[in-house]
This record gives structure tokens, sequence and C-alpha cells, in this order.
């Protein structure tokens, strides 16, 4: 059986969080994403607290910018959360956005060298190791968590181009994918993708989807929004959902727009009445 999320888009507020957490929680949500966009809100302060105001949902962070963060630190954030919330933390880290990290000075010449160095050392440190390693990025000497997690945490990551998604499939316990990817990318990534494969999906509604999917549109730039979102009501959003299944997806998570005026409703909708409509 996939798994069925959705997305608290750092465009709200920070104090909107734990509303929109606790109608997640409460409706039977399985996973809530939240993402470390720049510069709007750490994901693991927010996972932090989303995880601390809940007991049973799973929160995802998708994604972790690596060129922003120091992969021991980030082995440190992670292990204490996966001690603290044992098996209901999700990771994902990625490239990110590469003007974002010219803009704090921590742009790389080379993202794919990096990605791959810092998704080695730090699923390494998850699982108790000590490090000594001297990469083009990534520098350490002797260094081991003193409280690694009993059971560490799948350390997923973000993909898009070719290479990236090879290397992803090599070196990451499995893949994420952005949303503006139609169910038959998700079919042709499949059989390279190792482990979970997760995939973000644009969706909305209520009486105005079309038109805030119109502005989703326009905002991310796409020729047309067919085959690259789900709307309507929940038996619409449903069988649009089980396009990126049947492609291969592991869990699919609704990306709702950013001017959704009830994302405490659209928690709710996902988890009442959209899941039970998905195998």
């Amino acid at each position: 059986m996939s798994a069925l999320g959705a997305v608290f888009l750092p465009q709200l507020p920070p104090e909107r969080l734990r509303s929109v957490v606790l109608a997640a929680d409460e409706a039977g949500l399985e996973e809530l994403w939240l993402w470390e966009d720049c510069f709007r809100e750490s994901g693991i302060a927010a996972a932090a607290a989303a995880l601390a105001w809940t007991t049973r949902l799973r929160v995802g962070v998708g994604l972790l910018p690596v060129p922003l963060r120091n992969v021991a630190l980030t082995a440190m954030e992670v292990a204490t959360l996966a001690r603290m919330f044992p098996d209901r933390l999700l990771l994902g880290v990625g490239h990110g956005v590469q003007s974002w990290m010219e803009q704090v000075g921590a742009r790389v010449e080379s993202p794919l060298t990096l990605l791959s160095e810092y998704i080695t050392a730090l699923r390494a440190l998850l699982r108790g190791e000590r490090l000594t390693v001297s990469g083009r990025y990534v520098r350490l000497d002797g260094v081991a968590l003193d409280w690694p997690p009993a059971s560490p945490p799948a350390v997923l990551a973000g993909a898009e181009r070719p290479r990236t998604l090879r290397l992803v499939g090599e070196v990451a316990d499995g893949t994420i994918l952005t949303g503006g990817t139609p169910p038959e990318r998700v079919a042709e990534v499949r059989p390279s993708a190792r482990g979970s494969l997760v995939v973000y999906v644009h969706a909305a509604t209520g009486p105005d989807a079309p038109e805030r999917l119109e502005r989703e549109r326009v905002q991310w730039g796409y020729p047309s929004m067919a085959g690259l979102a789900v709307s309507g009501d929940a038996a619409a959003v449903a069988a649009g959902v089980q396009r990126w299944v049947e492609a291969g997806a592991d869990t699919v998570v609704l990306q709702p727009t950013p001017d959704d005026p009830d994302p405490e409703g659209f928690v709710r909708f996902v988890a009442t009445e959209v899941r039970p409509l998905v195998p």
C-alpha cells in the first residue's frame, strides 16, 4: 500500500504550523512534509515542534539543502529527533536552489560531488560509525555521534536530472521527486530508484481550485497543469493519485497551493476523504 501525505508550505507563517499539525494528527493523516526553503522556515525546527505536538504523525523534511549545513550538525539534529520520536521522522536532502546557495555564500562548484559525499557521510554517522574522511567538500576527523539512533532513519534525496537521479539511486535510501513530475516520469525513474520513491503532486480542492491551480501554473512556468496536478472532489483527487501510484510511487504527497484558504481543511480532506479511496 502506498502512503499518502500532504505538505505544510513554508509560505505560511511558522505560527500556523501547530493548528495544521493538530488537524492532520486528529484526522489520521499518515505523513506531513515540511520544506526548508530559503529564507522562510527551518525544516529541523519545524519538524521538532510538529513531532512534539503529536504522537503518531510521521513528519518529513524534504529537502534540507546540503550546501547550507555541515553534515555533522545535520547528523546530530537528525539523531536527536530520531531518538526522541522513534520511527516518525522522514528525512530528505538535496542540492538546494543554487541561486539561494549563492546568496549565502554556500554555492559549490560541483553540487553532485557534494551531495554524494554528504549522503555517504550522513548515513554512516547515523549508523553510529566513526568517520575520518577527506573529500572535496566533506572533511571529518574521527567524528562519531555520542547518541546515534537505535533505528537510523532512511536518508532520501531529491533529484530531477539524470546524473543526480543515478547518483541518488546509488548512495541514498530513496528518491524524492518534486511537484511537476508526471506519472510517466515516475515510471521512468522507478527501475533505478533504490528504496522508497516519494513524489510531490500539485493539488487543489474547493470551488476556486481551477483558478488557484492556474496561478500555480504561472508561478512554476508550466505550459499546462494536465498530468501534473489533481483537483476536484475526493473521488477525482483519489483517481488522480492512483495514476502516480500505478507508475511506481511509494508515497504521494499532495502539495496544496500557497493561497489555499483552509490549510487545516486540506489535510483533513486528504486524510478522511481521499485516503479511503486510494487502495
